[in-house]
């Protein structure tokens, strides 16, 4: 038999077929094995195919025969992801905000990959994503590398910080200049991804957009601030500040409708201690960083949630109060 000029490839080219026309619902016969090879101009007969589906479990790809009447159909099993995780790995991309639209598409793509032609479809009828709003930076994918192999290799990182003006420019903070900081690790919070690192001119942890980083590089330095975060759980860090923005600590103590039970949870972890008061209402104390930002949490939440301590965190509150008040000249 002669044989094609693409023979060297037969074996990964049978990876590809198998790979991308089977699934658990769908099968492939020999004939339709060889005809798909020939597409590829490969030639190869029955006897040398049994072997090559034996030998692409050396590749990690495990196929299985059954008899289906007077022939045989092979398929593809146990792949590294099941339908449904891939389903959620596309939802998690599409409802992260910091991935542009475009990254969250090219991604999507390739998860594509990772199941069969007719599960490809499967997804695609959930990657709609124009018209979200989503990220602008496109360059936070790699900031995200950068940040990550900075901390692996306990280097500090320099880069510039800008902010959005009203024009809708990205306009550079502090006149361009460089920020040296000390990265420690990276938290989400409220829809945005931030860097979480130590500030050795001014002696302080802080955090900063990703997607307002620019021109990130490592630096020579060694990283600093290690004695700060041994003491710091990233994640602690993450739930007490409200929206990333910084504040005294405080234990605040907080008289809730029952109905919002889910909501103190949700925010604070099972954790918490809720204590009765009424048949309405309960205590609970939850470490914080009082910010204004937390101030407009409680605000947000109504009659439901009252500040009953510490005293300072009231007056701050009614401080609060007072203000919008003079803001909308209410009287």
């Amino acid at each position: 038999m002669p044989k094609g000029t693409n023979q060297k490839f037969k074996l990964y080219r049978l990876a590809q077929i198998m790979m991308k026309k089977t699934d658990e619902e769908h099968y492939i016969t020999m004939p339709e094995i060889k005809e798909t090879l020939a597409e590829y101009d490969i030639t190869a007969d029955r006897k040398s195919l049994y072997n090559d589906l034996r030998d692409l479990e050396i590749l990690g790809i495990e196929v299985e025969g059954e008899q289906d009447g007077n022939r045989y159909r092979y398929h593809v099993v146990n792949r590294p992801f099941e339908l449904p995780e891939l389903k959620l790995l596309v939802d998690a991309i599409q409802s992260s905000k910091f991935i542009t639209e475009k990254k969250s598409n090219s991604l999507i793509k390739k998860l594509e990959t990772m199941v069969s032609e007719y599960d490809a479809q499967k997804l695609q009828r959930q990657v709609y994503v124009s018209g979200r709003i989503k990220a602008m930076n496109e360059s936070i994918y790699y900031t995200v590398d950068a940040i990550h192999n900075a901390i692996s290799e306990n280097k500090k990182i320099r880069f510039q910080y800008f902010q959005w003006n009203v024009k809708k420019e990205p306009q550079l903070r502090h006149g361009g200049a460089w920020y040296h900081i000390s990265p420690w690790g990276l938290s989400w919070d409220d829809e945005n991804y931030y860097l979480v690192g130590f500030d050795s001119e001014a002696g302080l942890i802080k955090h900063f957009r990703v997607d307002k980083m620019l021109r990130i590089a490592l630096s020579n330095e060694t990283r600093e601030g290690r004695e700060h975060f041994k003491k710091l759980d990233m994640a602690d860090y993450a739930r007490k500040s409200f929206g990333m923005f910084g504040g005294e600590e405080e234990t605040v103590k907080l008289q809730v409708s029952n109905g919002l039970a889910g909501v103190i949870i949700d925010r604070f972890g099972k954790d918490v201690m809720m204590i009765p008061v009424d048949e309405d209402h309960f205590n609970v104390s939850v470490d914080v960083r009082v910010s204004r930002q937390f101030l407009g949490w409680v605000f947000s939440l109504g009659e439901s949630v009252r500040i009953l301590g510490p005293e300072a965190v009231v007056d701050q509150m009614k401080a609060e109060t007072q203000r919008l008040i003079g803001q909308y000249d209410i009287k």
